[in-house]
């Protein structure tokens, strides 16, 4: 019985693999469009009925002359080399500046409300054609975004984006988790490095070096919450800044790279006390659902790779206000394969509430349903995601820090030797000790094994 479970598991992940699913906005997402619209050549309305190929959309955001236009270029080339398809889409603020958008229309009462219902309807209208285009490609492919649709809150204060998110019916998660599948913020070269910042390159942009720090600072604040967020610093010249920005995308669409990113993790004492938190570090708290599919394991099939097991789990990631009342859920689908060398390739896709719910009926029932509170924030441009473990097992708290490390600065970094990499821990998390890449630890403090403690 477990097999004829485990083979109807794999081949409905199978099935999700292929399906993937319009990233365009959640509240459309089960609408489903007339068959007549959109269609163009018959060869593209046959490419459509292929599988759909993998496609990734990725934001690139920041503060002023933080490097985007040249990353994204060398994110452009790096990427079409390695046979993906690739779209960049333009900031839509800088296409209305550059357009005959002015500051005068600002004098107009209301203005920032329209400019930001403008912008937001530009670059959703952007994002989804080129979308569309890349499924009819039916090849894989990278969107990359000069900004997303969260950076207009770094314009806004918390009230005035609530409001305005309400009049367009759509969530902050929705928008942010629920629509992108990495962020990465370049930090300005106002906070790092004064010598280099200069405004030449952008007319719509006219900030001192002083206001595009806070401006940065903003922007930072507006993606916390996401969960694959990276902030890369000027801690490095700019030619390590991009190897970084490379080496992360490399990792996120299943490519060799020789700058690691990776969680570094430390066991606290206690459920940190929010009321500690400085006030400049802002946070957001979600509820997780996560659920394991029955594994494969790779060594009993015939397999000419060295692959050697795969397994997958669907996750509900819950939005929640400091009233504890759900703002908005995203769902996401993880695949991991491990290969005999040790090393070990996740690809993540974001799937809809049908796809979710469709695949917890197929649900490992020897594993625990793993549930957990997480408060995610940024410290001095490092993302940490602190999980507070409620089911199978209560007040487990794990702090995870996403690093990113050069095996020429660092060593040899192979995933499991972390030991080496440092991270500026916060004051206010009360620390027992870092977690090590060893078995022990990752037999007692992994997901993947609390879920097998007994029911």
């Amino acid at each position: 019985m477990r097999d004829l479970r485990t083979n109807f598991s794999y081949y409905t992940r199978k099935i999700l693999n292929e399906n993937t699913m319009s990233m365009n906005s959640i509240s459309n997402d089960e609408k489903e469009e007339p068959k007549e619209k959109h269609e163009t050549s018959t060869q593209v309305k046959n490419d459509t009925l292929l599988p759909e190929a993998r496609i990734y959309k990725v934001v690139l955001t920041g503060g002023p002359c933080g490097g985007k236009t040249t990353a994204l270029a060398r994110l452009s080339c790096y990427l079409r080399e390695r046979g993906f398809e690739v779209f960049t889409v333009p900031e839509a603020f800088s296409l209305l500046v550059s357009n005959g958008f002015t500051i005068d229309y600002f004098t107009v009462d209301g203005m920032p409300f329209h400019v930001q219902n403008s912008v937001m309807d530009l670059q959703i209208s952007l994002e989804d054609s080129v979308e569309r285009l890349l499924k009819a490609r039916g090849k894989p492919g990278v969107i990359l975004c000069d900004r997303g649709l969260m950076d207009g809150s770094a314009y806004m204060n918390s009230e005035e984006w609530d409001s305005f998110l309400r009049n367009r019916g759509v969530s902050s998660a929705e928008i942010r988790e629920g629509r992108y599948n990495a962020v990465f913020h370049l930090v300005t070269c106002a906070e790092g490095a004064e010598k280099f910042y200069t405004l030449e390159n952008n007319e719509a942009r006219s900030e001192s070096a002083e206001d595009a720090r806070k401006l940065d600072i903003s922007t930072r604040k507006a993606w916390v919450g996401h969960h694959n967020l990276m902030v890369l610093d000027n801690s490095t010249d700019f030619e390590g800044k991009l190897n970084k920005l490379v080496s992360a995308t490399s990792k996120l669409v299943g490519l060799p790279t020789t700058i690691k990113s990776m969680n570094v993790k430390f066991l606290l004492r206690g459920i940190p006390d929010l009321d500690t938190f400085p006030i400049e570090v802002k946070y957001q708290i979600f509820e997780v659902e996560k659920v394991y599919l029955y594994d494969r394991d790779i060594k009993t099939q015939e397999n000419s790779t060295n692959l050697i097991e795969e397994y997958s789990f669907i996750r509900k990631r819950s939005h929640m206000s400091f009233d504890n009342e759900v703002l908005g859920t995203t769902y996401q689908v993880t695949t991991v394969k491990v290969y005999n060398d040790g090393k070990n390739i996740e690809e993540k896709r974001i799937i809809s509430a049908r796809e979710y719910n469709a695949s917890y009926h197929t649900r490992d029932t020897s594993r625990n349903v793993i549930l957990q509170k997480r408060i995610s924030f940024l410290y001095k441009t490092q993302s940490f995601n602190i999980h507070i473990y409620k089911k199978p097992m209560e007040n487990l708290c794990i702090a995870n820090a996403q690093v990113a490390a050069s095996e020429i600065e660092k060593g040899n970094i192979d995933g499991k030797a972390t030991k080496d990499i440092e991270v500026d821990i916060p004051p206010f998390l009360d620390v027992q000790r870092r977690l090590q890449s060893n078995q022990e630890d990752y037999e007692k403090y992994s997901s993947f094994h609390i879920s097998l403690l007994k029911k």
